[in-house]
């Protein structure tokens, strides 16, 4: 542990965690209830939209407090975490802020696939595709950074089990003809993002309390 950690840390990178974790969720939840028909457009994306939305900055702020947590030596991998998660926070703020404030709006009012829509192998759907990609290497970096014993052992093997989704994730946006197969061949990344996020939380309390 980094000896010089500002105090703030642990209660920032946990409130923080605790955050995109509540915003995974509902992300989940979201996706969930499109498949299965419970809700329907505008409704569906709006939700799946507005959640994701909510998952990134503060995922970037939990990464942000974890290089302050972590020594010097570590400070190579967090660095890369907050350069991944910086590009992750980028593609997701441009993608989630034009389909709810531009796209979502115009579609109710007249209905149209153009340049602005998300469809397989579409603009915005490859920038959702670089989006997770980047918060997959991320979630690599971060997890580099800590130690394979407590406090960080479970934070560390969660994040990179969500790094390894990384490939799949890929695979599912880039492959020539998408299907629900494939979106359930993804389905381990909510436990993957959950895991991590959580970990991460009980990770922050840990050193809170032990600097209280």
């Amino acid at each position: 542990m980094n000896d010089t950690m500002n105090d703030a840390a642990p209660k920032l990178g946990f409130y923080a965690s605790i955050a995109s974790f509540i915003a995974v969720v509902g992300y989940g939840v979201a996706q969930i209830a499109q498949v299965l028909g419970l809700v329907g457009y505008p409704l569906a994306d709006i939700l799946i939209f507005a959640f994701s939305l909510c998952i990134s900055v503060p995922f970037l702020i939990a990464v942000l407090a974890l290089q302050d947590t972590v020594g010097a030596g570590k400070r190579l991998w967090t660095q890369g975490a907050l350069a991944f998660g910086v590009m992750y926070v980028t593609f997701a703020v441009l993608m989630y802020t034009v389909q709810l404030s531009v796209v979502i709006p115009k579609s109710i009012e007249a209905p149209s696939s153009g340049v602005l829509g998300v469809s397989p192998q579409s603009l915005f759907w490859d920038i959702d595709a670089l989006a997770y990609i980047a918060m997959g290497i991320s979630t690599t970096f971060a997890a580099l950074a800590l130690s394979p014993a407590d406090p960080g052992r479970w934070a560390r093997r969660f994040l990179l089990a969500h790094g390894v989704m990384t490939p799949i994730i890929a695979f599912n946006y880039f492959y020539p003809h998408f299907s629900t197969v494939l979106l359930l061949i993804g389905s381990p990344w909510l436990i993957t993002a959950t895991g991590s996020l959580l970990a991460l939380a009980f990770y922050f309390r840990s050193l809170g309390g032990r600097n209280g």
